[in-house]
């Protein structure tokens, strides 16, 4: 009886929480949240039940805690290795490229695995006081408040980037998956670039002046350009010493 008490510690030490996450992001890349199950995890790291309850009590904490853990890894990302598609004036230690490198991260996590933005948009709402809210939050909030102004338009700051980065990231993302494997994304961006220059020029007069830059367009580089409209704002605000309020979990 001692014997196979020791052997099952040893299996369930050899199981780590880390393991387990790990397999769950691959269930999760590959099929979904639909995907992931206990007995698809059990047949994935050939293990018992037991083994992996022992470290994660249900699917919404394990759930929880892969989240996290992408999250993690996406905002360890220093600036000098957000590969950056245009060169900046600023220094790369500087609060505006940390910014823009846990922009790009995030922005790269949740292009990288179709589940993210679902599981951070439940996180945010579901439960702010979790690690992930507050994790992303402070990432971001601690360079705004490098960047000065005071407390309540430090708060708006940081809630606005969080919304942008969060809301442009899941939608890019949302729209690179909707095309399908098959569909060619530059004829389909010529496509719809042409339907826009086609539009009425009395109703859509502006649809149809940067209908262009729709065919020409990078994701990328779009996605940051918008940060940077934010923080061009925020500069102003804190400036003009303007305030204003808005949640990161509203």
């Amino acid at each position: 009886m001692a014997t196979r008490t020791r052997r099952s510690q040893r299996r369930t030490e050899a199981l780590s929480r880390e393991r387990i996450v790990e397999a769950a992001v691959e269930l999760l890349d590959a099929a979904g949240e639909g995907g992931l199950t206990f007995r698809a995890l059990t047949e994935r790291l050939a293990t018992g039940p037991g083994a992996i309850y022992w470290h994660v009590a249900n699917k919404s904490e394990l759930l929880d805690a892969v989240t996290d853990a992408v999250v993690a890894a996406a905002l360890a990302i220093e600036p000098a290795e957000s590969a950056e598609p245009a060169e900046s004036a600023e220094p790369a230690d500087s609060p505006r490229e940390k910014i823009r490198a846990v922009a790009l991260g995030l922005f790269d996590a949740i292009d990288e695995h179709p589940w993210l933005a679902a599981q951070l948009t439940a996180q945010l709402s579901r439960s702010p006081w979790g690690s992930v809210t507050p994790r992303i939050f402070e990432s971001i909030g601690r360079q705004v408040r490098a960047l000065g102004g005071t407390e309540s338009s430090q708060f708006t700051a940081a809630s606005a980037l969080v919304h942008y980065i969060l809301g442009a990231a899941g939608q890019n993302a949302a729209n690179g998956r909707g095309l399908g494997p098959d569909v060619d994304r530059g004829e389909f961006l010529d496509a719809a670039s042409r339907a826009w220059q086609e539009l009425d020029p009395d109703d859509y007069p502006f649809t149809r002046a940067v209908a262009e830059q729709m065919r020409e367009h990078d994701d990328r580089e779009q996605f940051l350009a918008g940060v940077d409209l934010v923080l061009t704002g925020i500069t102003a605000l804190r400036l003009s010493g303007g305030q204003a309020g808005t949640s990161p979990v509203s």
